[in-house]
């Protein structure tokens, strides 16, 4: 009698437990924050060349005095969006014939191959004592390595200038070229001039 009156105790017990448990367990759920949003980084088209790339490469040309390379390239990026295409070259050494500044260089593509340039353009804008300046362009729209050999010409109010950097940009047959330069003679009126580029070395800047 005792031992059942002990058994029927412990199953009250063990009752009560299993309705509380059950009572806690099916209540409502307290809402959960919400997960944290992860930004995804899109690749850039495979055409183009993202801004770390063409940073990457304007160190490597530029060296010591690319401090402030990235601030001008996040800028045209942010103006213009991704090039298909960049040129690393270098103004001669007191080339000024007629008023005019001459240069040379190569450009890159990522799918259409590498081509040398050759540029002429006015030296207003640049200090004429300056000795073998180094240039950064990039090519935006290029629809094929063939159409850079065009004329382009400034486009007013595009002049920037971050640090030791400063940009201009010129536009020609649905394109757009921005020349980087660093600070060594550049002046802001140098974006009012125009580029020409040809395949091969020309004193004709017509």
């Amino acid at each position: 009698m005792i031992v059942s009156l002990r058994l029927a105790a412990m199953a009250s017990v063990v009752a009560a437990v299993s309705t509380s448990v059950m009572a806690q367990t099916t209540g409502t759920i307290p809402p959960q924050p919400p997960p944290s949003e992860v930004t995804v980084f899109s690749p850039p088209p495979p055409d183009r060349y993202s801004s770390n790339e063409i940073i990457n490469a304007g160190h490597r040309f530029f060296g010591g005095v690319s401090r402030d390379l990235a601030g001008i390239v996040e800028k045209a990026v942010s103006q213009w969006g991704l090039p298909n295409g960049y040129i690393l070259g270098e103004e001669a050494s007191g080339a000024f014939i007629g008023g005019l500044r001459y240069g040379d260089g190569t450009l890159y593509t990522r799918n259409a191959g590498d081509v040398r340039v050759f540029w002429q353009g006015p030296s207003i804008g640049f200090d004429a004592g300056a000795d073998g300046a180094r240039t950064m362009m990039l090519v935006y729209s290029l629809p094929q390595t063939g159409a850079i050999f065009d004329r382009f010409g400034g486009i007013n109010g595009s002049a920037y200038l971050v640090g030791g950097f400063g940009m201009t940009a010129l536009t020609g047959n649905h394109m757009v070229v921005v020349p980087i330069r660093s600070g060594i003679g550049l002046r802001l009126g140098a974006n009012l001039g125009y580029l020409k580029f040809t395949d091969s070395p020309t004193w004709n800047p017509f």
